[in-house]
């Protein structure tokens, strides 16, 4: 009876979900916004100042998680800097891996700007729930309602 025991809480141990990496996850987006974050000019925009200031709002929050779930389609302006392409939906990613990417670019990407507040998977949890009608172009134009620049 205790090796049964024994033998139900090991497998139980092992099926406890690990928390997902933010740098491995990542690297889907340094395709486009490069290793560094940097991004290309006139291409892909960088994830630094507008990502900590963005990051620092409640509904730039939302639009950052919303960016990676929804994806972004139209005009974007960042730095100062104008962007008009497609960034698609990060598929595949449920609400901790979608937290872990955010956090990774806003502690380890993006060092400019306001302190960074760690995302949860609670609160990217939130924000998928509450746009459901929202396509990749409506997060776009969330960008410069939120202050994005």
């Amino acid at each position: 009876m205790k090796a049964i025991f024994a033998f139900i809480l090991l497998a139980g141990a092992g099926m406890a979900q690990a928390a997902p990496d933010g740098a491995t996850i990542y690297n889907r987006c340094a395709a486009c916004h490069t290793r560094t974050g940097a991004g290309v000019p006139g291409a892909y925009p960088p994830l630094g100042a507008d990502f900590r200031a963005l990051a620092a709002k409640p509904g730039g929050r939302r639009y950052l998680a919303l960016a990676v779930i929804k994806g972004l389609n139209g005009p974007i302006s960042v730095e100062g800097k104008p962007y008009r392409g497609m960034m698609p939906a990060q598929g595949g990613l449920d609400d901790m891996g979608v937290a872990a990417v955010l956090n990774h670019v806003g502690g380890t990407i993006s060092k400019v700007g306001p302190a960074f507040k760690p995302f949860t998977d609670q609160e990217v949890a939130g924000y998928r729930a509450g746009a459901k009608a929202l396509g990749s172009a409506d997060v776009a134009k969330l960008h410069e309602g939120v202050g994005g620049k």
